[in-house]
């Protein structure tokens, strides 16, 4: 009995919606991330104080507490309705945006302060300075330990699966409770489809990386 040919459909919909539960989150991650490390080196006190509490409780929160406060909290505050999904997404994107934000910065340091000098003494505001002069620099820096937090973040997604989200991990589950099937086939094939997410992230951060380098 082929677990794989028997349960071709929930394995692509579990796939699927891994896939989909990485690229949403990622994207929710990045925006939040440039935005948070814009907060941490604003010339505005607030902000960085912002900035700096939200990547100090992100980063020190374990993401399964994360994720029952996102489940168990928004209902609370009166934020009902949302899809298990949805919160997922809100959850591993706010998670991994405080991770992003540090390497965004840590690019920002590695741009010299002369460029950002040059930059204001011909006029330009902070912000023109920060997206048209710095962070195109610090994104080529920025680009490797992003990559590396893209894959950490296909593979947190199997925690989604404890929260009623029908991913790989959720499907791994259900087929482990049929009978007949050996558990390491099962292992096996949920464990390449993870390996195809991981690889395709690497692949599309290693072309990103290429395409942004210095021309030597």
């Amino acid at each position: 009995m082929n677990v794989l040919s028997d349960h071709f459909a929930e394995f692509r919909e579990g796939f699927l919606n891994t896939v989909e539960l990485t690229a949403l989150s990622a994207l929710l991650a990045l925006v939040l991330g440039i935005l948070i490390a814009a907060f941490r080196v604003s010339p505005v006190p607030a902000l960085r104080v912002f900035g700096t509490t939200w990547v100090t409780l992100l980063r020190n929160t374990p993401l399964v507490l994360l994720f029952l406060a996102v489940t168990l909290g928004l209902p609370a505050l009166g934020l009902k309705g949302w899809d298990s999904f949805w919160l997922a997404v809100l959850a591993l994107g706010c998670y991994t945006s405080a991770f992003i934000c540090e390497a965004i910065r840590s690019g920002i340091n590695t741009v010299p302060m002369g460029q950002a000098e040059a930059a204001r003494s011909i006029g330009m505001t902070f912000n023109q300075t920060l997206g048209q002069v710095v962070l195109p620099q610090a994104l080529r820096t920025a680009i490797p330990p992003i990559g590396s937090l893209m894959i950490a973040l296909a593979k947190n997604t199997a925690i989604a699966s404890g929260f009623n989200v029908m991913d790989l991990s959720a499907l791994q589950k259900q087929l482990n409770a049929d009978e007949g099937y050996d558990i390491y086939v099962i292992f096996f094939w949920i464990a390449l489809c993870y390996l195809i997410v991981t690889f395709a992230i690497s692949g599309l951060f290693r072309l990103l990386e290429n395409r942004m380098a210095v021309a030597r």
